[in-house]
């Protein structure tokens, strides 16, 4: 079973801590039984927050055995870190376990320098600060998570569980995520597959467009005129926009293109319906701009995705 260890480290956001415990803890593999083993290991027997004090069951011992890493925020991220902290995620990442930090806690993981080099993201309070402390890391404070493979992080907040999301869904799919998206009454609408960058998208269940949205959801599958979206949003075509791009990061056109590239991962994962059918029932004019959309929101093709997801 895919093992996830969560770093309990002194000085530990609490709500940090708890989204992937909840996330990965709720996960239902597609055949049945939990998708993930997850464990809490604590830095020292009780962890101190600045609410309350932590009993952590594990050890940093425990993640030797772990596929992936948790780093959750860290409420003072100049202090400095352990250095059998940085060991204990060196040791993991040299194995090839997988390393995501949740807001704040990507200052612990640029520590180790496993970040040098590359695109990250944080807490966008946090952003300068970051890059000041680390100049080899490329700071990245626009965007909700960045995945670079095998080193994941990702904004504060509920940034953390859009990249928790994310990972589920690279691990077990577009259907299995989505699950767990409504278990915890979120919206599952970034869809990064295996591109590395992943630009901000507001949440949908904190946005006053959410009307708005779930109706276009829910007929994505139609054509759509600009016109249509603001009358049914009792604006301006230009005004709609302009809201649009400061709540959701992209137009309303975008924005339909890929709910039809949502709805269509559900579909080559759950149906046998070949790839001219998919672009059809999604609203695709065709599959040719199906393929072309997919590859560029995805990362991959439909037939690679439904390989990658059905093992067929």
């Amino acid at each position: 079973m895919h093992e996830v260890a969560i770093l309990a480290l002194h000085g530990t956001i609490p709500s940090d801590l708890g989204i992937p415990c909840d996330a990965f803890g709720h996960t239902q593999q597609p055949g049945g039984g939990k998708g993930y083993r997850v464990r809490v290991c604590g830095e020292a027997p009780e962890v101190r927050t600045t609410a309350f004090n932590i009993r952590a069951p594990w050890t940093l011992d425990q993640v030797a055995s772990a596929n992936t890493v948790i780093i959750p925020g860290i409420e003072d991220p100049v202090l400095p870190v352990p250095e059998r902290v940085l060991d204990v995620i060196r040791d993991a990442a040299a194995r090839g376990a997988r390393i995501a930090s949740i807001c704040t806690g990507a200052f612990v993981l640029a520590a180790t320098g496993l970040l040098d080099g590359l695109r990250v993201t944080t807490h966008w309070l946090a952003a300068k600060d970051l890059a000041s402390r680390y100049p080899a890391v490329i700071v990245d404070p626009d965007v909700l998570y960045v995945d670079n493979g095998q080193f994941i992080t990702s904004a504060g907040a509920s940034a953390g569980l859009d990249m928790c999301l994310h990972l589920i869904r690279r691990d077990y799919g577009q259907a299995v995520a989505a699950h767990c998206a409504r278990l915890a009454v979120a919206a599952l609408e970034r869809d990064g597959g295996q591109a590395q960058f992943i630009r901000h998208e507001s949440p949908v269940c904190t946005s006053s467009l959410a009307p708005l949205l779930e109706w276009m959801q829910k007929n994505a599958k139609r054509t759509i005129t600009l016109d249509q979206l603001a009358s049914k949003a009792s604006t301006s075509p230009r005004t709609l926009s302009r809201r649009f791009k400061e709540q959701t990061g992209t137009t309303p056109l975008q924005w339909l293109l890929d709910a039809r590239v949502r709805s269509a991962q559900a579909l080559l994962e759950t149906t046998e319906l070949s790839v001219e059918e998919v672009s059809a029932a999604v609203g695709f004019d065709g599959p040719s701009t199906f393929r072309t959309r997919f590859r560029r929101t995805v990362g991959v093709s439909p037939v690679a995705y439904r390989r990658t997801f059905r093992g067929n």
